[in-house]
Protein backbone atom coordinates (compact mmCIF):
# COMPACT_ATOMS: atom_id res chain seq x y z
CA UNK A 1 0.00 0.00 0.00
CA UNK A 2 1.11 3.43 -0.86
CA UNK A 3 -0.08 6.75 -2.27
CA UNK A 4 -0.67 6.79 -5.65
CA UNK A 5 -0.51 9.93 -8.51
CA UNK A 6 -4.43 10.09 -8.41
CA UNK A 7 -3.97 10.31 -4.81
CA UNK A 8 -1.43 12.93 -4.40
CA UNK A 9 -3.77 14.92 -7.22
CA UNK A 10 -6.64 14.63 -5.18
CA UNK A 11 -4.29 15.51 -1.79
CA UNK A 12 -3.33 18.76 -3.33
CA UNK A 13 -6.37 19.58 -4.93
CA UNK A 14 -7.69 19.96 -1.33
CA UNK A 15 -4.79 21.58 0.09
CA UNK A 16 -4.76 24.32 -2.76
CA UNK A 17 -8.56 24.86 -2.08
CA UNK A 18 -7.59 26.05 1.70
CA UNK A 19 -4.72 27.93 0.74
CA UNK A 20 -6.73 29.94 -1.60
CA UNK A 21 -9.53 30.46 1.01
CA UNK A 22 -6.63 31.62 3.48
CA UNK A 23 -5.47 33.53 1.11
CA UNK A 24 -1.53 32.41 1.33
CA UNK A 25 -0.18 30.69 -1.72
CA UNK A 26 1.95 27.08 -0.80
CA UNK A 27 3.86 24.81 -1.83
CA UNK A 28 2.22 21.29 -1.71
CA UNK A 29 4.65 18.44 -1.65
CA UNK A 30 2.83 14.52 -1.17
CA UNK A 31 5.64 11.29 -1.03
CA UNK A 32 4.55 7.78 -0.87
CA UNK A 33 5.35 4.97 1.69
CA UNK A 34 9.02 4.98 1.37
CA UNK A 35 8.95 8.72 1.48
CA UNK A 36 9.27 9.43 -2.73
CA UNK A 37 8.35 12.53 -3.85
CA UNK A 38 4.87 11.44 -5.94
CA UNK A 39 3.78 14.92 -6.47
CA UNK A 40 4.54 18.71 -5.76
CA UNK A 41 2.72 21.78 -7.14
CA UNK A 42 3.99 25.56 -6.10
CA UNK A 43 1.26 28.05 -6.33
CA UNK A 44 1.33 31.23 -8.38
CA UNK A 45 3.56 33.81 -5.86
CA UNK A 46 5.24 30.70 -3.20
CA UNK A 47 8.15 31.46 -1.71
CA UNK A 48 10.80 29.19 -3.65
CA UNK A 49 12.36 28.54 -0.25
CA UNK A 50 9.58 26.37 0.57
CA UNK A 51 10.11 24.19 -2.53
CA UNK A 52 12.39 22.19 -0.68
CA UNK A 53 10.73 22.84 2.68
CA UNK A 54 7.28 21.36 1.92
CA UNK A 55 9.13 18.47 0.30
CA UNK A 56 11.28 18.08 3.41
CA UNK A 57 8.02 18.25 5.53
CA UNK A 58 6.44 15.48 3.78
CA UNK A 59 9.66 13.41 4.04
CA UNK A 60 10.04 13.52 7.74
CA UNK A 61 6.32 13.11 8.90
CA UNK A 62 6.70 9.54 6.70
CA UNK A 63 9.89 8.67 8.03
CA UNK A 64 8.61 9.25 11.47
CA UNK A 65 4.79 8.55 11.46
CA UNK A 66 3.95 11.53 12.80
CA UNK A 67 3.24 15.59 12.39
CA UNK A 68 5.96 17.97 12.12
CA UNK A 69 4.29 20.08 14.52
CA UNK A 70 4.16 16.84 17.13
CA UNK A 71 7.70 16.43 16.13
CA UNK A 72 8.62 19.64 16.71
CA UNK A 73 7.50 20.02 20.16
CA UNK A 74 8.97 16.93 21.32
CA UNK A 75 12.64 18.32 19.36
CA UNK A 76 13.14 21.46 21.66
CA UNK A 77 15.68 21.75 24.51
CA UNK A 78 14.99 19.35 27.62
CA UNK A 79 12.37 17.11 25.50
CA UNK A 80 13.12 13.43 23.99
CA UNK A 81 14.29 14.42 20.48
CA UNK A 82 16.22 17.27 20.92
CA UNK A 83 18.69 17.89 17.98
CA UNK A 84 16.70 14.98 15.87
CA UNK A 85 16.41 17.83 13.27
CA UNK A 86 20.46 17.46 12.76
CA UNK A 87 20.58 13.58 11.47
CA UNK A 88 19.46 12.26 8.07
CA UNK A 89 21.79 14.74 6.40
CA UNK A 90 19.73 17.93 8.33
CA UNK A 91 16.26 16.87 5.80
CA UNK A 92 14.15 16.44 8.78
CA UNK A 93 11.83 19.40 9.37
CA UNK A 94 10.41 19.93 12.84
CA UNK A 95 8.22 22.62 12.15
CA UNK A 96 4.51 22.41 11.66
CA UNK A 97 3.03 21.62 7.98
CA UNK A 98 3.85 18.03 7.40
CA UNK A 99 1.34 15.00 8.37
CA UNK A 100 1.33 11.32 8.02
CA UNK A 101 -1.30 9.79 5.55
CA UNK A 102 -2.79 6.15 6.96
CA UNK A 103 -5.11 3.73 5.05
CA UNK A 104 -6.01 0.90 7.08
CA UNK A 105 -3.98 2.04 10.30
CA UNK A 106 -0.78 2.54 8.05
CA UNK A 107 0.95 5.17 7.29
CA UNK A 108 1.18 5.08 3.19
CA UNK A 109 2.76 8.20 2.92
CA UNK A 110 2.39 11.77 3.86
CA UNK A 111 1.81 15.47 3.07
CA UNK A 112 3.79 18.72 3.36
CA UNK A 113 3.46 22.37 3.47
CA UNK A 114 5.55 24.75 3.28
CA UNK A 115 5.07 28.89 2.85
CA UNK A 116 2.56 30.73 5.44
CA UNK A 117 3.11 30.38 9.36
CA UNK A 118 2.99 26.98 11.25
CA UNK A 119 -0.36 27.39 11.56
CA UNK A 120 -1.41 28.07 7.89
CA UNK A 121 0.90 25.42 6.93
CA UNK A 122 -0.95 22.87 9.27
CA UNK A 123 -4.19 23.93 8.88
CA UNK A 124 -3.49 23.88 4.60
CA UNK A 125 -1.92 20.05 5.35
CA UNK A 126 -4.79 18.87 7.23
CA UNK A 127 -7.21 19.89 4.62
CA UNK A 128 -5.03 17.74 1.83
CA UNK A 129 -4.86 15.03 3.98
CA UNK A 130 -8.65 14.64 4.84
CA UNK A 131 -8.71 14.34 0.97
CA UNK A 132 -7.07 10.89 1.56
Amino acid sequence: MTVKLEDARRIIAAAEAKADEIGQPMNIAVVDAGGNLVAHVRQDGAWIGSVDISISKAWTSRAFDITTKDLGDNAQPTQQFFGIHTTNGGKVAIFAGGIPLSRDGVVVGAVGVSGGSGEQDHSVAEAGAAAF
